[in-house]
Parts: structure tokens; sequence; C-alpha cells
């Protein structure tokens, strides 16, 4: 069910090594850390995987008991009267009714004709819950980070430090002018089929853009500087838990987390178009 990859042991050097994050991120400073062999998604949990994880238990997500979900502006596909209005603050997203993981525009939309995309909707809480019928668990955002570089070292993105080595797009971020021109460069507004692009040098797939992955971790900004060396595990406590790779909606004008080092986070309730999350072998 899981396609797992073995990342090796080893050490490396976690953060931002060019300081191009946002402070409030606390992505420095960079630091050492070591980690023991684990086994790791190859790609972000699909629709598929999901709906027979629904299938077998009756879940209901969060979206689901809440009864809406916020859906990129562009990408809305529910009747009028499902449409609540845009999210305070950003209003390229809107609070759509009806929308969440089997129905990721809303209710004109269905997981179905996306099979292979990841699963989007689900909240930290979902995952987890998914995690523990599957007898996987959510990555600590150091193995997520280990695993991502894929082998390579200090560099800015998952495969060296250029964007578009050789004018190819090898991640799924918005192109245009964000919010309201996408010009479909890399050929998706929304996400994509998790195998689509190349792999990194540990053979994972799109740690970079589609969309957001859940941690296991709490976030605070100031937990690098305190961090151990051996198997970080985040902070104790925290309002918000670690997001990591970006997404479709990345763009370099607002939004530059499809870089290695890049951290974000949000509230374990949250859901939204753009999340969701990888699983680690127990």
């Amino acid at each position: 069910m899981h396609e797992d990859v073995l990342i090796p042991a080893g050490e490396f050097m976690m953060g931002d090594h060019y300081d191009e994050g946002y402070f409030s991120d606390g992505e420095t400073p960079v630091h050492p850390v070591r980690l023991e062999a684990f086994r790791i998604d190859a790609a972000q949990v699909t629709n598929q995987q999901f709906a027979r994880f629904v299938a077998n238990t009756g879940y209901l997500t969060e979206a689901e008991r809440f009864g809406s979900s916020a859906v990129f502006h562009l990408a809305v596909a529910a009747a009028e009267a499902d449409v609540v209005g845009p999210v305070h603050g950003t209003p390229w997203w809107i609070e759509v009714r009806h929308a969440d993981w089997a129905h990721p525009g809303g209710s004109h939309s269905s997981w179905e004709a996306i099979a292979d995309h990841p699963v989007v909707h689900v909240s930290h809480n979902d995952a987890l819950a998914y995690c523990e019928w599957a007898g996987r668990r959510l990555p600590t955002e150091a193995e997520w980070e280990y695993a991502a570089r894929g082998g390579l070292s200090g560099r800015r993105y998952a495969w060296g430090d250029e964007l578009t080595p050789g004018g190819e797009h090898v991640c799924n971020i918005w192109q245009g002018v964000f919010p309201t021109e996408n010009t479909l460069d890399d050929g998706y507004l929304t996400t994509n089929p998790v195998h689509h692009y190349p792999p990194n040098g540990f053979g994972l797939y799109g740690v970079a853009g589609n969309v957001w992955e859940w941690c296991a971790d709490w976030f605070s900004p100031r937990y690098y500087a305190q961090s151990p060396e051996f198997d970080p595990r985040g902070p104790g406590v925290g309002f918000g838990r670690v997001m990591r790779g970006g997404s479709y909606l990345c763009h370099d004008s607002y939004c530059n987390r499809y870089r290695v080092g890049a951290r974000s986070q949000n509230t374990p309730d949250s859901s939204s178009g753009n999340l969701g999350f990888r699983t680690v072998a127990r």
C-alpha cells in the first residue's frame, strides 16, 4: 500500500543555508542533525489511498464535520449557494461548503477524477487518524528535511540551486502573477499526480510544491537555536504544527517556501486545498 524509501542513517546541516527565509519562520541558525535510518513514503498519500482508509473506517475528516474548507479562488467547483466568501486576510482563499478531501474544489468536483493526486483538505488530526489506521506515523521535521534533501548538502532546492535547471520545471509552483494569473507553464493550476516530476537523490517525489505536508512537530520559530543534535522532535508545546515543502500556490513574490529548508505552520484542525501529508514506517 505504501511505496517506502529507505533513508540511510546520517548527519546533515538543517536549515536555510542562504538566509533567504522569513524571519518569523525561524529557518536559522543552520545546525547539525543526526538521524537513524528510517523508511518514508516515496510520495504524498494519494486520494486513492485515503479513499481506502475512509472506506475501511467510515472516518469523517474535520472539513466534513465543520461543513466547509478553503479552496483557491480559481479552483472553486461548487454551486453558488455553497460559496461562503473569501477567507479573512487571504482573499484568494474561498470558504466553500462541502469542500473536502472527496470534493477538493467543492460539490461539483470529485477525487475520483484525480485519484493519483495527493489528498488535500486533511487536517493534522486527520493525518494522524490515517497513520493510526495504516500503522504509520508522520515524519519529524528533521526527518522530512533530511529525506527531502536527497543527499545534497546545503542546497537551495531538493535538486540543486537553480529553480528551473536547463529551463525545465521540476516542481509544481505558481507561474505568472500571483494570485490572479497562472500561466500554467508547468501544466497545472492545482495539484499534479504524485509521481509526475523526477524524484530526488533518495527517490522521493514531490518534496517541493504541489501540496504542503504535515510533520509531527509542534512549530516554534526559536526551536533551531536549542534543537538537540540527535533526532530532534520539536518543542513540547505549540499553537501550530509544522508544514513542509510548499505548494502549487507558492511564488517568489509572496511565499518562497518551496526551498528545501523552508518551513511554515498551521493549527492542527486546519485544512485547505493545498495541504496533504506523507508518512513514515513506525
